[in-house]
């Protein structure tokens, strides 16, 4: 019988007794799969966004090299802003692609400081990396990064200085220091001092606390030196006056309408075409088109409109060759081609309203100008707008230099200064 117990016993005990790999079972071989993955997935987020900050870590600070980015149409860009910079990479990273977004908004919050925090995104990531090899769950650490950030915050307040925007020095040292680590750091001095007179004529600097830059405009023209860059209580366009028919290039006095319809024979709302094979019915087309274009700048004529500025269009000619002659004929300064996006800063200006139908064209819808001159520069012309009646709500910097590349960079370091 103790004999039979033992046996049995020895049966159970072999019955039960299984090798590890089997007691284990395919769930815990599965999470440690997982976990692993999950480790390589979090190195090959932080690698990304290292790479990264590292590409734009050598063009920080005033020490920092310029990048020359070359485009895949051929473009060239030569500068040392970090947005610029990202925004021009082809990022194909889910991770890198958030730094290149963190740049952006960076840009569009405060305007400056778009290498800054992508460098110290990739430097905060590679102490990441430091910790969780040591075995800190990911968790743990984001915690503790926003622990740190409330104190950084806390300690950045107690150490800043409240800006003066009465203090006109002061404000120019900031801009300046913005301006030095770039690539026209040589014309800081001219630069800075344009940039603060810009901002303090669209401000009472006795009661404002921050700055719309929308109501500062930076108007790009090749030709001359960074130098000749100057700041107009008005308005600049860059594109020319129209010559057709002689009409005028400079108006004392201006009356100025912005139009947003077209001056030009309408056009059928479906594509059709109208065949005439009689000679006096096309005869009485072309009567009837020279009489509706002819009514439509009498209109004109008849407010008082002495400078027009014609929006552009994208479905047909926003204004043709016997409207030009027409309005030539009644001493009107056409500029066409203005863009959308100009209009609101040019009714801000000016004073004027946008018109978008002959019918509505009154005398109470345009703005007031002393001046409306064409003024020859370097490499073409450009229109110059002077004695507006809002001077003080906005203003404009000409941008000028000798190539496109200066060009560019210029009007980007203004704006940082500006921000």
């Amino acid at each position: 019988l103790a004999r039979r117990r033992c046996a049995g016993s020895s049966s159970l005990a072999a019955r039960t007794t299984m090798p590890p790999s089997a007691a284990s079972g395919p769930g815990q071989t599965r999470k440690a799969s997982d976990r692993a993955q999950e480790k390589g997935v979090r190195e090959s987020n932080i690698v990304a966004a290292k790479s990264v900050a590292d590409a734009v870590r050598t063009s920080l600070g005033p020490r920092g090299m310029d990048k020359m980015i070359s485009s895949a149409g051929g473009d060239v860009v030569i500068t040392n802003d970090g947005a610029t910079i990202l925004k021009q990479m082809e990022v194909a990273h889910p991770t890198a692609k958030m730094l290149v977004d963190l740049s952006k908004s960076q840009d569009v919050e405060a305007g400056d400081g778009t290498t800054t925090v992508t460098v110290i995104a990739g430097a905060l990531l590679n102490q990441a990396e430091i910790l969780l090899k040591k075995g800190i769950h990911p968790t743990v650490i984001s915690e503790s990064f926003l622990l740190a950030a409330k104190k950084s915050e806390e300690i950045l307040q107690a150490m800043s200085i409240p800006v003066d925007l009465g203090d006109r020095e002061q404000l120019i040292k900031a801009a300046a220091t913005s301006l030095n680590s770039k690539v026209i750091s040589n014309n800081s001095s001219l630069l800075a001092p344009l940039a603060v007179d810009a901002l303090l004529s669209v401000i009472d600097p006795a009661t404002a606390t921050n700055v719309d830059l929308r109501d500062i405009a930076t108007v790009k023209k090749l030709g001359g030196t960074i130098d000749d860059t100057e700041l107009v209580n008005g308005l600049v366009f860059t594109q020319k006056v129209s010559h057709a028919a002689g009409g005028p290039t400079k108006v004392t006095g201006a009356k100025i309408g912005l139009i947003q319809f077209c001056l030009s024979a309408p056009k059928t709302d479906i594509e059709q075409n109208v065949t005439v094979s009689d000679y006096t019915q096309m005869d009485r087309i072309l009567k009837e088109e020279r009489k509706y274009i002819l009514d439509m700048c009498k209109k004109v004529q008849k407010s008082g409109c002495n400078v027009l500025l014609i929006q552009k269009s994208i479905l047909r000619d926003a204004v043709n060759d016997l409207s030009l002659h027409f309005l030539a004929k009644m001493k009107i300064l056409v500029v066409k081609d203005i863009e959308r996006d100009d209009v609101e800063f040019i009714c801000k200006t000016c004073g004027c309203l946008p018109i978008a139908n002959i019918d509505t064209f009154h005398p109470e819808k345009l703005g007031r100008a002393e001046l409306v001159h064409e003024v020859s520069t370097g490499d073409g012309k450009i229109v110059r707008v002077t004695g507006v009646p809002n001077e003080g709500k906005t203003v404009t910097i000409l941008c000028k230099a000798s190539n496109n590349l200066v060009l560019d960079e210029s009007e980007r370091s203004l704006h940082d200064a500006l921000c």
